[in-house]
């Protein structure tokens, strides 16, 4: 019987048992796609990492599955593997990591213990079909606490965001499964980003968000890198500040803190991740 180790994160947090939960495997070239999805559902987890050995001095290639699907590009990830890989040695903090899921290369650096990439691409901003009074419906909320007309907003993957008027309606939220199925399947985008501006002024931003997806069933995620790029990327052209700190996961119980900038037209996500432990998978031919 074959083993297949994995290490097991909370990423965005510096605190165990909060943040977003991340499994990574090491050099798991060997393994049919078929077999990372089904490990993948296995564990259960917002997404899994399989890791291929370095194809260069702080370069590997990266794949990332949810439980039923493999993702071109993910936020969370990206900083929990960079964060793995440092914390055993496996990497030189002093230089650039390169992670290269399918996207494209994610470029990592490290400071003050955080891991930071800038996204592959800038974000890709389009209409969303959902308008204030729809997102309203879909999110169990009065029109007037939607801010504004909603967008859809991709650095790699896409998200519908919404503005909320206050703190009391991002903690109401009572999802619609039905207006879900109306306005957010056919769009093709099945994540939708929610956010509140806290505090403004100054060289930062603080947000709080939620981000809701249909995975198996509608499900929230408690740190969501993509998302917060996909946003700060929208925000930019607002006419927004350049960086921003984002509270995410409070209302789960897994509170988590992402960091992000502007780099020119891309955006940079960082944030800590902490090791919580280790475990094998037996794989039977």
């Amino acid at each position: 019987m074959n083993r297949a180790e994995y290490y097991l994160l909370d990423v965005f947090t510096d605190t165990p048992f909060a943040g977003n939960q991340l499994a990574v495997f090491l050099e798991a070239d060997s393994l049919e796609t078929a077999t990372m999805q089904a490990v993948a559902r296995e564990l259960n987890l917002a997404e899994t990492v399989f890791l291929g050995a370095a194809s260069a001095a702080n370069h590997y290639p990266m794949r990332i599955f949810t439980p039923t699907q493999e993702l071109d590009f993910a936020g969370h990830p990206t900083v929990g593997t960079a964060q793995l890989l440092a914390e055993l040695g496996l990497v030189n903090r002093e230089q650039t990591l390169i992670l290269q899921p399918p996207v494209g290369e994610l470029l990592v650096s490290f400071s003050d213990r955080k891991a930071t990439f800038t996204t592959a691409r800038p974000a890709s901003i389009s209409s969303s079909p959902l308008d204030q009074s729809s997102a309203a419906a879909l999110l169990g909320l009065q029109r007037h606490q939607v801010v504004g007309t909603p967008v859809i907003s991709s650095c790699g993957l896409a998200f519908h965001l919404v503005e909320l008027g206050d703190l009391t309606a991002l903690q109401n939220i009572h999802i619609s499964g039905a207006e879900w199925a109306n306005t957010v399947t056919p769009s093709g985008a099945e994540q939708v980003y929610l956010y509140v501006a806290e505090s403004s002024g100054g060289a930062e931003t603080v947000l709080r968000s939620r981000m809701f997806s249909r995975e198996h069933g509608l499900c929230e995620d408690p740190a969501t890198g993509s998302a917060a790029a996909a946003l700060s990327g929208y925000l930019a052209t607002t006419g927004e500040a350049k960086r921003w700190m984002i509270h995410q996961g409070v209302e789960m119980g897994r509170p988590s803190v992402i960091e992000t900038a502007m780099d020119g037209e891309r955006v940079q996500v960082g944030g800590n991740a902490v090791l919580v432990g280790k475990g094998e998978i037996y794989l039977r031919d």
